[in-house]
């Protein structure tokens, strides 16, 4: 079983920590292999733990998408818990007092999307300022350390969905991540990663051993994380991506949706390493909330073959040419941008979409960018 930096941490380094107090940044994914959650574990060592962190959903990961939140105190250890998704994203100099080494432990997914690594990016870049360490401590990229694939983000394109120019699939750890942003994007501080131990690049998460914890309310499986970082751009639009659903991103549909019709379309775009299946849903959340929805499901085949961002651009235009008086990106927000244009990184993808360029077109406009990255990512990168 692959140990990850957490439990290396608690065989391997505790020592190290002395009589530090320590600041935990972590959500309920954020377990030993016996499930035990950091904070219970590292208290239960000893350690003395000055303050919580949560990011997006919260450090016991109860709260759900997008919702802001407070500041609280941990009923279980009584220190105080600061939210990092709400008034602020990043820790205040009096949140960091009580902190003289600062614990990044967070399960990526895989995807530039995931507002987790922005929080660990805020988190490095402010202790940095104030002279607080920062330990990450590794875990599996859960759709394995390869095929880095989509577009790079542009800057001006940074949002707390994407703020560095990686592509959509970034094939690093969240360790590696850390370097990544520490090393080509500036963001200094006094990095130490806790390496895992057991895990090569072309591991995923089912071959671990490790018990999947849900990061996020809408990630329930590898199987949604497989398809995420390219799925993840329905989001842009108005058809449900299959959020209150038990396959959310898996399955998407709106009710003007002939799914005969739309899988017909998607077969002729010869997309590797992936089946479609007609489904009908009835989201109890989000876009289309009680309301019965025609689409598709998506099953992957082959993952070494499975292309998620080439595979999102071909839905999307699937739906714009079949549906050209239903479908809609969602509109501008109030500061001039495009929710789609901030998932892709780029105007450029849905100005392709548009024009009628082909997903194959629109994949091989982004080849330059990834070669470049990839370069970079390799001087980062921990485990062969």
């Amino acid at each position: 079983m692959v140990v990850t930096g957490l439990q290396a941490l608690l065989r391997d380094h505790l020592g190290e920590l002395g009589d530090a107090r320590v600041g935990i940044v972590a959500n309920h994914a954020s377990v030993t292999g016996d499930l035990v959650h950091i904070s219970d574990a590292l208290s239960a060592a000893g350690v003395k733990i000055g303050a919580l962190f949560g990011p997006e959903h919260g450090a016991r990961g109860d709260i759900a998408d997008g919702e802001l939140i407070g500041d609280s105190v941990d009923e279980r250890l009584r220190v105080p818990v600061y939210s990092l998704y709400g008034k602020t994203r990043a820790p205040s100099p009096e949140m960091l007092e009580a902190v003289d080494v600062m614990i990044v432990d967070l399960q990526d997914v895989g995807a530039r999307f995931y507002t987790f690594l922005y929080t660990m990016a805020n988190v490095m870049a402010r202790c940095g300022e104030h002279g607080v360490p920062v330990w990450v401590l590794d875990r599996p990229n859960p759709i394995s350390g390869t095929s880095p694939d989509g577009p790079i983000l542009e800057p001006e394109f940074s949002s707390f969905v994407g703020m560095y120019p990686i592509p959509m699939r970034h094939g690093l750890t969240v360790g590696e991540l850390a370097r990544l942003f520490a090393s080509e994007f500036g963001v200094v501080c006094e990095l130490r990663v806790i390496q895992m131990q057991g895990w090569s690049r072309e591991m995923w998460f089912d071959q671990t051993g490790l018990p999947w914890v849900l990061p996020s309310p809408n990630m329930p499986s590898v199987e949604t994380a497989a398809v995420y970082p390219g799925l993840c751009l329905i989001e842009g639009t108005n058809v449900s991506e299959g959020r209150g659903t038990v396959r959310p991103f898996e399955t998407f549909g709106a009710p003007w949706i002939d799914p005969s019709e739309l899988k017909a379309a998607l077969g002729q775009c010869g997309l590797p390493g992936v089946r479609l299946r007609e489904a009908y849903f009835v989201p109890s959340a989000s876009k289309f909330a009680g309301t019965r929805c025609a689409g598709l499901q998506v099953y992957v085949t082959d993952r070494r073959e499975f292309r998620p961002p080439v595979t999102g651009i071909a839905v999307v235009s699937a739906l714009s040419k079949l549906y050209p008086g239903d479908f809609a990106f969602r509109p501008p927000s109030s500061e001039g941008r495009r929710f789609f244009d901030l998932l892709a990184g780029t105007a450029r993808v849905r100005e392709a979409i548009e024009a009628g360029a082909s997903p194959w077109d629109i994949g091989a406009s982004w080849e330059a960018g990834l070669a470049a990255y990839r370069t970079a990512a390799a001087s980062v990168m921990l485990y062969a």
